[in-house]
């Protein structure tokens, strides 16, 4: 073999040698820069330390595989990349695996498969779209995962977006949300029921089975507490402290006890219903709305806030059925819209609502602002443009919507109806005599760091019933349209934000932008850069193996 023959075996065992070192380098010690204007690959500080403080491997199987429109093969894509990001941060403890659901070769095991995943708690959607051949399709897709680690297992529902974005929208919106729900499962695998939630009962608050699906979605993540605060002498140990619709007066003493709560950095939420209406009455000419008397509204006036005794009405809502008339002796009912069931799409960037689909509201008051010194107030929901606000005396009847709602009649443009407050409150008790029967020697004036939810409808922790067998709906379930609505979402969502110490939430505020193509200047310039795309590479190769055949024939002629 002559000497050049030599130089090229050695040179081309030397660059097989070098690219497969390489290989088992990166394979070991994975490096990446995110180059992405949004750090889409980038995965925050808190999921970091989630990851590393892995102890015991996390697997994911992921049921969204099989044949898919290009969109969801988007989705899944980016599922896998932010798997794959996991998986580099944790040393590999977390796992996974994409399954398609549909892969059992006769229906009846399909079917029962896909059964077992529903009774698992992952979520199906029903997917039209059209293939390539231009034919309309119409599948079964489960955009959902199950994470286990040892023997515990829990669902992770990825497909979570406004409605009102549109299809496309949605997806966006499921890929921005990917981190938080993946590591939501991972952190409820590690550490799920640690956090405790206490549910303050009496006061006219609802109980039993209008609370079950408050309670199965709270338990789904944290301990839940009924109390009472009747007799306490203070609500420490609990991280959160949940006031539901209460349609009846706190003392003074109950009062004295939450607020101290929040004065030694607890969490509080008040779901207020500012008006009272009988809906029996509402027929013919109706009925008018009576004020409840909570004794709270000093207080949260106190903390920065005020719930209006008013009623926002929406063109954006649900509806209500009335008795439209008699066939016989039977009853017609007709389905109408009802402007004081609003559907709540109008959401801050807040994390704990950014991206949030749609809330169903019933009979809401408008919240305002009051000055609270070193509180931070946030809106988080907001009603639609298209409304119209019903100061007192509130007139609530049947016959005043019998019409199609006409939306130039509803100009009082958004009203908000939740606010986070943030922040060292001050006590309602400062510089006030302190009710009787209470520790004073305990009384803290300025407080440590709180945070304080306040929406002006106690509907919204309220589940109804089913008209046909009288069991309790889900949180969000309309009982005529069987329509579900984002409300345990929501709920799940801010109890997450008062009492995540990680930080985790605040990965909601991710934004993946969508960056479409020009299609006008495609279809212009399709053929150039299809020729550029083919021809550039070939003749890349060419120009370097022609220089490269220059080069040796000098080499050797000298």
């Amino acid at each position: 073999m002559s000497e050049g023959r030599k130089i090229v075996w050695l040179q081309t065992i030397a660059l097989v040698l070098s690219i497969w070192l390489v290989n088992q380098l990166a394979d070991k010690y994975r490096v990446q820069i995110d180059l992405t204007e949004e750090k889409r690959f980038t995965i925050s500080d808190a999921t970091k330390e989630l990851l590393n403080s892995l102890d015991q491997d996390v697997f994911f199987e992921v049921y969204l595989d099989g044949d898919l429109p290009s969109n969801f093969e988007r989705f899944q894509k980016s599922i896998g990349e932010m798997l794959d990001q996991f998986a580099l941060e944790s040393n590999n403890r977390i796992q996974y695996k994409f399954t398609d659901p549909a892969q059992a070769t006769n229906l009846q095991a399909r079917n029962q498969y896909y059964q077992s995943l529903i009774n698992k708690g992952v979520q199906a959607t029903n997917l039209n779209y059209k293939n390539a051949d231009g034919d309309k399709m119409e599948k079964l897709i489960f955009p959902g995962a199950l994470a286990s680690m040892g023997m515990e297992e829990i669902p992770a529902n990825l497909l979570k977006g406004s409605s009102a974005a549109g299809p496309e929208g949605i997806l966006n919106q499921s890929i921005e949300g990917l981190e938080y729900e993946l590591a939501s499962a991972i952190a409820q695998l590690l550490y799920g029921g640690t956090k405790k939630i206490a549910y303050v009962l009496g006061h006219g608050s609802p109980d039993s089975l209008e609370i079950a699906g408050f309670r199965s979605a709270v338990l789904s993540k944290f301990d839940l507490f009924n109390i009472s605060l009747a007799g306490r002498q203070s609500l420490s140990g609990y991280d959160a402290v949940v006031i539901g619709k209460p349609t009846k007066p706190f003392s003074d003493q109950e009062k004295y006890l939450i607020d101290q709560y929040l004065m030694r950095g607890g969490n509080l939420i008040y779901f207020i219903d500012a008006l009272s209406v009988n809906m029996d009455s509402a027929s013919g000419e109706g009925t008018v709305a009576i004020p409840y008397e909570t004794n709270l509204t000093d207080q949260l006036f106190r903390y920065g806030v005020r719930v209006n005794q008013n009623y926002v009405l929406d063109v954006n809502s649900g509806q209500f059925p009335v008795v439209s008339g008699n066939m016989g002796n039977q009853p017609q009912i007709q389905m109408i819209p009802w402007p004081f069931f609003p559907v709540l799409t109008n959401f801050s960037k807040h994390p704990s609502v950014r991206n949030l689909d749609a809330i169903l509201g019933r009979f809401i008051s408008e919240i305002d602002t009051v000055k609270a010194v070193g509180i931070i107030k946030t809106p988080l929901i907001n009603t639609s443009q298209y409304t119209k606000l019903l100061g007192p005396p509130v007139r609530v009847a049947f016959n005043d919507l019998r019409d199609k709602l006409r939306p130039e009649k509803f100009t009082d443009g958004p009203k908000t109806i939740g606010y986070l407050l943030e922040g060292k409150f001050t006590s309602l008790y400062a510089n006030r005599i302190i009710p009787k029967g209470v520790d004073k020697s305990t009384f803290v004036e300025k407080g440590e760091p709180g945070k304080v939810i306040v929406i002006g409808d106690g509907d919204i922790i309220r589940n109804d019933l089913d008209p046909e067998t009288g069991e309790p709906l889900g949180l969000g379930v309309e009982p005529f349209t069987k329509t579900t609505y984002a409300n345990e979402e929501f709920i799940l969502n801010i109890l997450d934000y008062l009492v995540d110490d990680s930080g985790l939430i605040e990965t909601r505020s991710r934004e993946v932008k969508i960056r479409p193509l020009d299609r006008v200047k495609v279809s212009q310039e399709r053929t150039k850069w299809q020729m550029i795309n083919l021809g550039l590479p070939v003749f890349l190769i060419l120009v370097i193996g022609a220089l490269k055949w220059i080069f040796r024939k000098r080499k050797y002629a000298s």
